[in-house]
């Protein structure tokens, strides 16, 4: 059973081809309609949610184009399968820390991303914590997707912890991204039941091919400008 993903987009206005309009609170988002609108995805391993992406661009189903992929691991599969379709790839030194970017490789992501006009930034397995300045840089405009049913099970190997937890009931959420772990505004959800028989393995793969499809129809939803937010809550244009 799938909920649905309300859409939303803030942009500054730097391009022409923008409309925006910003909604009358403090932490809402401003959506905003370019044409075309224009992803940068980060990710750091073998990018199967980048590829349900592009496929989905592909056929029709996102109007937006992949400006830029970037990844912090060199030899990312992100980034082979972002060259196989000739869309812009690039490896940024992370620095020093295991677990976010230092500040000389936030300020060469934030600077590549605006270089690229980028009007979301897509993490697709992401595995650093976005910080202060990248924040600011794109406030409103990141989105992430998570494997459980959010607020429940935030952090690392959700689906191990549904699982160790026993709850017959989990998920992945699109939401996104603020100072907090896995605790931005929630877009869209879709569950996945736990069967008695599961093995963490076997539950991560059905939640990941919910995954495949929550995060492109998210997306096009926010591409086309469909959702705005209204304190936590994100609202679709029905």
């Amino acid at each position: 059973m799938a909920c649905r993903c309300p859409r939303i987009g803030v942009a500054p206005p730097r391009r022409p081809s923008q409309i925006g309009l910003v909604l009358p609170v403090p932490s809402a988002i401003q959506i905003a309609v370019s044409n075309p609108f224009r992803l940068g995805v980060l990710g750091s391993g073998k990018g199967s949610n980048f590829v349900a992406m592009a496929d989905a661009i592909v056929a029709g189903k996102i109007p937006a184009q992949v400006a830029v992929v970037l990844s912090d691991v060199e030899n990312a599969g992100i980034l082979s399968h972002a060259r196989e379709r000739k869309m812009p790839a690039q490896f940024i030194p992370p620095g020093k820390f295991r677990t976010k970017l230092d500040e000389e490789s936030e300020r060469a992501f934030v600077d590549v991303l605006r270089s690229a006009q980028v009007d979301l930034v897509v993490l697709a397995g992401f595995m650093r914590v976005l910080k202060g300045d990248f924040l600011h840089a794109f406030e409103g405009r990141i989105v992430n997707l998570h494997p459980s049913l959010l607020p429940s099970f935030p952090g690392l190997e959700a689906w191990k912890q549904a699982l160790d937890h026993g709850v017959k009931v989990t998920g992945c959420t699109v939401h996104f991204v603020d100072a907090g772990v896995d605790s931005g505004p929630i877009i869209g959800q879709q569950t996945v039941p736990v069967l008695d028989d599961d093995t963490p393995e076997s539950l991560m793969q059905r939640i990941h091919s919910a995954e495949h499809e929550l995060y492109p129809r998210c997306v096009a939803a926010i591409a086309r400008g469909e959702v705005s937010i209204q304190g936590r809550r994100v609202l679709w244009k029905s």
